[in-house]
């Protein structure tokens, strides 16, 4: 099956244009995007359909309290520490500090905010939220199994609730809290806790997929909640798949919620 898929290459990102020390060039492909019907504990707003995505950068590490801090003079976390992922900031947080990121290396920012209306800008090379079709491309790593890790995620693997193990698998750990960022290993493409430790917001409205083939697509243009991926430290592991789904109103405030950041690709002459 993985023959269906584009090869997913990591290379070395160079930092230029302002591009953050600390992401990875994701190259572009086609897969499947959602979970096949004998997936276990799936769910149906999963369903395949076949996706491209365009070369982009990701962050390796989802945002810091250190970070985010630094740049925005606040830390809303509830669990304190400067290396543990931020959490506790809503959607327009999250938006606002790519904006500022962005102006304080002199890119363009990606985000036009006026008031509760945000619009992007897909050309800009400012930093960014993924699109939840760039997240699960990452997240997969050119993998087909419900995890980057296989058919199971142990909570030597992943931060999440470890009493609630995913397919009748052994039970684990529950730490009860966020874990430094990079505890774990990496998927293939070098990122960390693509799996547990906080939710990550998107970019997209949560809506149904539109069916059939898509090109880097980016989800409804209006709706109620925005996703987030990848489940946090308080879900259980199914929470954690790959194709997993989670929707909740951009202005939401939760100690499972934080964020990473991405970038359009950069081609050879540097420019977006």
């Amino acid at each position: 099956m993985r023959s269906l898929f584009a090869l997913i290459l990591l290379l070395s990102a160079p930092i230029i244009f302002g591009l953050q020390e600390g992401m990875v060039l994701v190259n572009g492909g086609i897969y499947m995007m959602g979970s096949p019907v004998d997936e276990p504990e799936r769910y149906s707003n999963e369903f395949q359909r076949q996706v491209s995505v365009s070369s982009f950068y990701m962050g390796k590490y989802e945002v810091s309290q250190a970070e985010y801090q630094e740049l925005m003079g606040t830390n809303p976390s509830f669990f304190k520490g400067p290396d543990l992922p931020v959490e506790q900031v809503t959607w327009f947080n999250v938006i606002e500090y790519c904006n500022k990121l962005s102006e304080r290396e002199g890119l363009e920012p990606a985000y036009t905010i006026t008031g509760q209306n945000v619009s992007w800008n897909r050309n800009a090379n400012g930093y960014r939220l993924p699109t939840e079709a760039e997240w699960e491309f990452a997240c997969r790593a050119g993998t087909t199994t419900p995890f980057s890790t296989g058919n199971n995620i142990t909570t030597a693997q992943g931060n999440y609730d470890g009493s609630r193990p995913y397919n009748k698998n052994a039970r684990g750990s529950y730490r009860q809290r966020t874990t430094v960022v990079g505890s774990f290993q990496p998927n293939s493409l070098g990122l960390y806790d693509m799996h547990g430790n906080v939710g990550e917001w998107c970019w997209d409205w949560y809506a149904e997929y539109t069916k059939g083939t898509q090109a880097d697509p980016a989800g409804a243009v209006s709706g109620s909640h925005r996703v987030f991926r990848g489940g946090g430290w308080n879900h259980p592991a199914d929470f954690l798949r790959s194709a997993r789904r989670g929707g909740i109103m951009p202005s939401t405030r939760g100690y499972y919620l934080g964020f990473r950041l991405a970038r359009n690709g950069v081609v050879n002459n540097g420019e977006n």
